[in-house]
């Protein structure tokens, strides 16, 4: 019996399902190549630095091909308060709460485009009452009231014939990697930038104690040239130029002071704190250690690793599947719908036999001229894909970039650590021998400045070189990708679940208060 009631809809389901399984419109995403390149310098750089005995932060560091990078990288400093700090921002930074919340998002409108692909169902119900005669007809007749009563289910697909939905699918599923590589990178660039902000509040700090030592020992000489003034030895001129060079070493203080001011701000932002509150005092460049072996990726490992080159080629991705998504819009579109449903006089009436009723249909349309905007939009997505593939190799350049430049870094800074320890103690043994002899008046007042003013640069550089080691070690585990993949970082509730059978939000409604 239903074989010969409903041949048509039963024939129209068939063809659509052997539709729906043939072809896709578009190209399908071919991966990029891997970079060929073994290295990220023109000449092989040497298995390790130098080494600076007996200096904070002068262990030579050496490169470890291939070794895997920790999820808690930072750890390697052996600082447990540094430690605690990134563990913090990373509980409490708001820029993170943004990228889960947009992955969410990203999952979200994955699952609505996906829902695309099968067909919808809802419901519908009508009621009326009328009244009516015949004289609207021409006829005479007593004027009479009726009733319509209707219920039925509503049945809409669309099959996608070309896969233009599924292109749409693919898109947004690509989309969704865009989100989550953008959450590893928000991850990446807020764990480094403690660590650096960290050492920089470290470094602020050794610079301003040895420039206060400066001061001590610049006021210590004021009071050698007062006495070799009283003896006849010195002039006012020299006692004069000792406090204008006493005054030049305090004026540095304040534009220290206030660097150390704005970059606990800036780590008090990291930490999702506002700048009332405090935190980091208790790090010292003396109380981190060195990382004395550092991992280093091939460039074809690289690619893999950086979440801004993985962020970049999902955004090709996209691009490619876009193309597709405009090539089907220029094919035929078709359209299923059914209704099956009970209509009649009245409720009463409204389930009795031979009241039932049925429709089924099938649309096509095809765009025949539309002054070249479908065949435009085509264009444009190639041409947005061009652009997402120069994207994605200037993305990979940056990130080479990114490795050389650390690698250089830390090359120069520990040759520049060697240099400014051994400038520093060859400054402080001459202002101890030109302070006495100045004291015996083997020398002029002009030797003891200069020897002052030397030794005050050379501690400051010294401090500033050990600095650049800790925060150019940080720049390379950035660089290589800081091993996001040996951490969770995706909140369960970012992924999301696909639902099937979803209730109206009935419970979402607010019925108003008395009053308002």
């Amino acid at each position: 019996m239903t074989h010969r009631r409903f041949p048509f809809s039963r024939g129209l389901l068939l063809a659509s399902v052997a539709i729906v399984a043939g072809c896709t419109a578009g190209p399908d995403y071919q991966k990029p190549d891997k970079p060929k390149e073994q290295g990220y310098t023109p000449e092989s750089l040497a298995p390790q630095t130098t080494a600076v005995p007996g200096a904070e932060g002068g262990a030579a560091q050496s490169f470890v091909q291939g070794r895997d990078i920790p999820g808690d990288w930072w750890t390697l400093f052996r600082s447990q308060e540094l430690s605690a700090l990134v563990n913090e921002a990373l509980r409490a930074n708001p820029d993170l709460d943004a990228a889960q919340a947009a992955l969410r998002q990203a999952n979200e409108t994955l699952y609505a485009q996906q829902a695309g692909l099968f067909p919808t169902l809802g419901a519908n119900g009508s009621g009326s009452q009328a009244r009516a005669n015949g004289a609207s007809a021409g006829a005479v007749s007593q004027p009479f009231t009726y009733g319509v009563t209707s219920a039925s289910l509503n049945i809409a697909y669309s099959p996608d014939i070309f896969g233009g939905v599924r292109r749409q699918v693919e898109s947004q599923a690509a989309q969704v990697e865009v989100q989550r590589f953008a959450l590893e990178a928000t991850y990446l660039t807020l764990s480094s930038n403690v660590v650096v902000a960290a050492v920089n509040l470290a470094s602020l700090r050794g610079q301003i104690a040895a420039t206060e030592q400066i001061i001590r020992l610049q006021s210590d000489a004021i009071n050698l040239v007062q006495t070799q003034f009283n003896l006849g030895a010195a002039s006012q001129v020299d006692v004069l130029s000792q406090q204008a060079n006493l005054r030049a070493s305090q004026a540095l203080l304040p534009p220290l002071q206030k660097q150390l001011a704005i970059q606990r701000n800036q780590l008090m932002t990291l930490l999702g704190r506002p700048p009332t509150e405090n935190a980091g005092d208790g790090i010292e460049l003396s109380s981190l250690h060195l990382p004395e072996e550092l991992p280093l990726s091939l460039p074809s490992q690289l690619v893999e690793q950086r979440p801004d080159v993985r962020s970049a080629e999902a955004q090709l991705r996209v691009a490619s599947a876009n193309i597709g998504v405009a090539t089907a819009a220029q094919l035929p579109q078709f359209n299923i719908t059914g209704a099956l449903g009970y209509s009649a006089a009245g409720l009463a009436t409204l389930l009795v036999p031979g009241s039932q009723i049925w429709s089924v249909g099938l649309s096509i349309a095809q765009t025949l001229f539309d002054a070249g905007k479908l065949d435009h939009s085509k264009k444009a997505a190639v041409a947005a894909y061009d652009r997402a593939a120069a994207q994605y190799r200037s993305t990979v350049l940056t990130a080479f970039q990114d490795v050389a430049n650390a690698l250089r870094s830390l090359q120069a800074d520990a040759d520049a650590l060697r240099a400014t320890v051994a400038a520093e103690e060859t400054a402080a043994q001459s202002f101890n021998l030109v302070q006495q002899q100045y004291q015996l008046g083997a020398v002029n007042y002009l030797n003891l400045l200069s020897a002052q003013q030397t030794l005050r640069n050379a501690a400051i550089a010294r401090v500033r070189a050990q600095a650049s080691r800790y925060s150019d070690t940080a720049a390379l585990f950035q660089a290589l990708g800081g091993g996001w993949w040996n951490r969770t970082d995706v909140k369960p509730e970012s992924k999301g679940k696909p639902g099937v059978f979803v209730l109206p939000p009935f419970d979402e409604i607010h019925l108003p208060r008395a009053g308002h």
